[in-house]
């Protein structure tokens, strides 16, 4: 028996075990990036069609062969229409374009420090307000409809631009490399059935970019003052300034956090 294995063993090229260990990391980050999301779901259906068109063939069931072959044959376009979105932040992880790319570590805390402290501020005075900010995946698409300011991340300043009088304080913020870049920006909302019809449009606005995006968006409520976080298509909500921060250096990938 272990003259058979070992026989077996014999015909693998070192080739075949580096292949190997590509396609299960390739399958295995998939996996991570479809997790919890609409995407398993319809990952998991196309898994179950493949199967029975699979045993259909195996015990003879003609017709219903010949139906899921019509379906099965275009497979690969298949998978391109239903995980576009999935395929398009996949890709933007070949490139990485991390947030603080060239900014002392210093001026990384104190941008997230600001940020905490206006949403607090905000917060305290129930307004409203939208704050995105860009990772890996670019937001020029969403920065071009807004105006443009290039300015340093000021608490006063965050607070000041979504007073109720201010002219951009019905859209969101967009903040790039440890930077404003944007505000008034419009964000797509999210049209998920499984999010919560409760909640307004800032908050769908948040999810709506994170389902497309990798980006992180804080949401200040002007009906209660609770401060939320979207990423990943998911909404942190009702955190508190010490949870925000830790919150926000993890994602942010700040050094010493």
């Amino acid at each position: 028996m272990l003259d058979f294995v070992a026989d077996i063993f014999k015909l693998f090229r070192w080739q075949d075990y580096v292949d190997f260990l590509i396609v299960s990391a390739l399958v295995y980050q998939l996996l991570l990036l479809v997790k919890g999301t609409r995407s398993a779901q319809m990952l998991s259906g196309l898994a179950l069609v493949i199967i029975t068109f699979l045993l259909s063939s195996r015990f003879g069931f003609y017709t219903l062969h010949w139906i899921l072959s019509n379906f099965v044959s275009p497979l690969v376009v298949i998978m391109v229409i239903l995980f576009q979105d999935d395929i398009r932040r996949a890709l933007t992880h070949v490139g990485r374009n991390p947030f603080f790319t060239a900014v002392p570590f210093v001026e990384e805390s104190q941008v997230i420090d600001e940020l905490v402290k206006g949403a607090v501020t905000l917060s305290q005075k129930k307004i409203g307000a939208l704050i995105a900010i860009e990772r890996e995946m670019g937001l020029k698409n969403y920065i071009e409809i807004g105006t443009k300011i290039d300015s340093k991340v000021k608490s006063e300043l965050i607070v000041s631009l979504f007073l109720p009088y201010s002219p951009v304080h019905d859209g969101a913020m967009v903040l790039q490399k440890g930077r404003i870049t944007a505000v008034g920006c419009f964000l797509p909302l999210s049209l998920s059935p499984i999010v919560k019809k409760t909640l307004g449009s800032r908050h769908r606005a948040a999810i709506g970019l994170t389902e497309e995006t990798d980006a992180v968006v804080i949401v200040v409520s002007e009906e209660n003052g609770q401060i939320s976080l979207a990423v990943d298509g998911r909404l942190k909500r009702d955190i508190d300034a010490p949870s925000m921060r830790q919150h926000l250096g993890k994602l942010l990938r700040v050094k010493g956090e």
